[in-house]
């Protein structure tokens, strides 16, 4: 559980940051990002742990990335570039 733990912590930061690299402009502090994946991480390895049971290390970390980039994608404001509606009738 320990390294399970430790695992989605790494791989929600190392989310946070390509998420940061990819959409700076979109997204909140650096700190909120950060926070977001790796707490989104640690609760899809604690929901996928719970579900899957002990002997299913690489399924709750794969988990735990898919419910980190879940997280993520909250955090994502919209872009300045949309068309307004009289633009786009």
């Amino acid at each position: 559980m320990i390294l399970e733990f430790l695992g989605s912590v790494v791989l929600g930061l190392a989310l946070a940051w390509v998420a940061l690299r990819s959409l700076p402009h979109r997204l909140p502090s650096r700190r909120a990002v950060f926070t977001g994946g790796a707490l989104g991480a640690v609760f899809g390895a604690f929901l996928m742990h719970s579900v899957l049971g002990p002997d299913h290390v690489v399924a709750t970390l794969i988990g735990a990335v898919l419910i980190g980039a879940v997280t993520l994608s909250l955090l994502v404001r919209p872009g300045s570039h949309r068309l307004s509606r009289s633009a786009a009738a």
